[in-house]
């Protein structure tokens, strides 16, 4: 039975620790996943290369993308283009790998309609009171970032009821293994593996009539 990728989209509040559970679930399971490389026409950083962190590209290269629907989702941020490249993302799940994107939930809700296939995770901290504690954590925000963070959290409940699962970041690694079951057992859906299932369907009714 030939295993398709699942695409595989983790959003969730900030300070939920989506990143970290990402780099955790592409180092236990290196084979089953890849991370979904962005292109962007920002200006590579000091130590960044090109088909690792980002795909940079000019800007006309990237309205032609747009023009031609070969990005997922994209958006603009402060002059600068970020989009999701279709044919890699393709490409990957076609190889029977599972792409990991971590956007946020509008774009998470474009990539849904376009692909119903696609499956949806929200990760969400224990409590408020802890999600506070790991935003001050950081120690790299002010409170009224703090504050409108959490602000957008409460607003960013309604996106929610959209997703397919939610997964409660208590621990690291029993979040990042409930993850990585959530997808395993959606390779075995039944809408998922019709191919194989009409394989098995017309090889019983060839042993039927006797051939």
């Amino acid at each position: 039975m030939k295993k398709q990728g699942i695409l595989t989209i983790v959003s969730g509040f900030s300070g939920a620790g989506k990143g970290t559970l990402m780099k955790r679930l592409l180092s236990q399971y290196q084979e089953d996943y890849c991370l979904s490389v962005s292109a962007t026409t920002r200006e590579p950083r000091k130590g960044e290369t090109d088909g690792k962190e980002y795909f940079f590209i000019s800007v006309e290269l990237f309205e032609q993308m747009i023009e031609t629907g070969q990005l997922l989702e994209y958006a603009k941020y402060l002059d600068n283009y970020y989009g999701t490249p279709k044919n890699f993302v393709l490409d990957k799940l076609d190889s029977g790998v599972n792409v990991l994107l971590e956007i946020e939930m509008q774009g998470a809700l474009k990539i849904k309609a376009q692909y119903p296939e696609t499956l949806l995770i929200f990760i969400l901290p224990p409590s408020v009171p802890l999600l506070e504690q790991r935003l001050r954590g950081r120690g790299t925000e002010t409170d009224e970032v703090i504050d409108a963070r959490l602000k957008r959290a409460h607003d960013e409940m309604e996106f929610i009821k959209n997703y397919d699962y939610i997964v409660v970041n208590d621990h690291l690694d029993t979040c990042t293994e409930r993850i990585h079951q959530i997808v395993v057992n959606e390779q075995y859906r039944v809408h998922r593996n019709r191919e194989f299932i009409n394989r098995i369907e017309r090889e019983l009714l060839a042993y039927q009539k006797g051939e």
